[in-house]
């Protein structure tokens, strides 16, 4: 046997390893991000002005112009390195599908609930994103007319959940693949998460509520 073909398998081992800690470092932040957004634009059903008053502070620390397309660029590179466990070809699609409905295991139907809402929140969070990144500053006026106006409110009504269920799926993956959550734990973990994915549902929904009743 050569060299090479000894030493190829250790590093793609190595190489997968490291992608996998970057997936779940990336996956992480992001889920960071999304919990600490939701409070941010949700002080909107307290009062617009303290809404306003912490976009004022994004904005004075250049978090808005620095901090979005860095959030975007992280975005893209978490999709592109969990994407290449996603089987794209139809054959790969059905191997998965059938190993799941043979399986009846939850963190298999879980994963397949991952992909599906990755393809979604890849091209919907993009849009978001675009506009609001393009109308700078952020504002609860800005937030509210965008959503009264045109399909925007059914845009985020679809979107808000697909995010809480990758969220929640994202983060009990993540508890169990890495070993911070023990087997005996899951159960605890499941209730948990559901209960977060729950409360981030009803809370959006209160935000697009508050936002369609403001004058603008």
């Amino acid at each position: 046997m050569s060299v090479d073909s000894m030493t190829y398998p250790v590093s793609k081992g190595r190489s997968d390893a490291l992608m996998d800690w970057l997936q779940m470092l990336s996956g992480a932040a992001l889920i960071l991000f999304v919990l600490l957004h939701m409070t941010l634009v949700s002080s909107v059903i307290i009062s617009p002005d303290i809404m306003n008053a912490i976009a004022g502070k994004y904005e004075h620390l250049y978090l808005a112009q620095i901090g979005g397309p860095v959030l975007f660029l992280l975005f893209l590179f978490h999709f592109y390195i969990a994407a290449r466990k996603i089987p794209f070809r139809r054959e790969g699609q059905k191997i998965i599908w059938s190993h799941a409905k043979m399986l009846h295991h939850n963190d298999t139907w879980l994963w397949i609930v991952q992909v599906v809402t990755a393809m979604l929140i890849l091209v919907m969070g993009s849009i978001h994103m675009w506009a609001v990144l393009s109308d700078l500053p952020v504002s609860a006026a800005k937030s509210a007319a965008r959503i009264q106006s045109g399909p925007w409110v059914y845009f985020y009504l679809l979107l808000c959940p697909l995010v809480a269920l990758h969220v929640v799926a994202g983060l009990y993956r993540i508890a169990v693949k890495w070993g911070f959550v023990k087997d005996r734990k899951r159960a605890g973990l499941r209730k948990f998460a559901t209960i977060l994915g729950i409360a981030m549902v009803v809370l959006s929904v209160f935000t697009l509520i508050r936002f369609m009743t403001l004058s603008v």
